[in-house]
């Protein structure tokens, strides 16, 4: 098979090395594991796309990457500032206002009208953060203070920052899910648009049970030219099973493997190997056939 520039080793046998493509299987790659698996193999990931040039934007539930590497690191606690307020950023450039409208229109259940009203004050000037937005007295104001706890003031506080080529976003000390999307959501707007980058999700189940954390993940697993996803998880839930794209499957409880199997189309019989530890069995599809190769990890 002929491969892009971008092609990975991701498995390797005794007869062949085994790539991931993203150009010939798909932009999101779907790893399943237990443990630190998932996170093995976004790191070596991270190391290879690095070697080609690209930034890298990690978001960590664990808590597991270390710093090394990383131009920005956003660290997110509960009732600790983070500077991720949309409309600061979007006043600093870091994405554009309608944007950081619809991010407190997906946060506090905003309707269109609403959100367009917000939209154009803040445009005007009238409103320069999401504080100010809950406290101006506007219609808006009273949607968002239903929602509105301190923990929000706490997290919009302090200045945006600096958004550098690869990023790594520690949110393992952040105990609220709440927190946890919102702070998914702004950074996903803010990097919506990037290209040359690898975006690595770990755990992505989890990012994606909130209402902001399911809106950010379709912004970060659309296709994109120069630009590819890696979704971590130990968690076989639809709402990552369904994204469109190529899974990795690591080792892990017999039942999730046949979830897994079974979500990827892939025919009950030979091709349903049990994947024990140290080895995966990457799954990729076209239009007409579905194609399972087994192998070990390269690391």
């Amino acid at each position: 098979m002929k491969y892009s520039k971008l092609a990975v080793e991701i498995l390797r046998n005794e007869e062949q090395s085994i790539y991931y493509d993203p150009v010939y299987h798909g932009r999101t790659l779907k790893v399943f594991g237990i443990d630190d698996d998932p996170i093995s193999v976004l790191e070596y990931m991270a190391g290879k796309y690095r070697e080609l040039g690209y930034g890298i934007v990690i978001f960590d539930t664990h808590g597991s990457f270390t710093e090394e590497g990383f131009d920005t690191v956003v660290k997110v606690e509960d009732g600790k500032p983070t500077g991720l307020d949309p409309i600061k950023m979007a006043k600093k450039g870091l994405m554009d206002i309608y944007s950081a409208a619809t991010v407190v229109q997906t946060v506090y259940e905003l309707d269109r009208v609403l959100t367009d009203r917000l939209y154009v004050d803040v445009l005007s000037g009238k409103i320069s953060s999401v504080p100010e937005a809950a406290k101006a007295g506007e219609k808006y104001s009273e949607v968002i203070m239903e929602g509105y706890t301190g923990l929000d003031e706490a997290f919009y506080t302090g200045e945006p920052p600096e958004l550098g080529r690869s990023i790594l976003v520690n949110l393992g000390d952040a105990h609220s899910v709440s927190v946890v999307g919102t702070a998914f959501l702004v950074l996903a707007a803010a990097v919506e648009k990037r290209r040359g980058v690898m975006v690595g999700i770990d755990d992505a189940a989890v990012l994606a049970y909130t209402t902001a954390g399911s809106a950010a993940m379709p912004l970060l697993t659309r296709p994109v030219k120069k630009r590819l996803t890696v979704l971590g998880t130990r968690y076989a839930i639809d709402s990552v099973l369904n994204i469109a794209g190529p899974t990795l499957l690591l080792y892990t409880d017999p039942d999730i493997q046949s979830v897994v199997y079974e979500s990827n189309g892939v025919p009950p019989g030979a091709m349903r190997r049990h994947v024990h530890k140290g080895r995966g069995a990457l799954i990729t599809r076209t239009t007409e056939t579905v194609n399972v190769e087994e192998g070990e990890l390269p690391f």
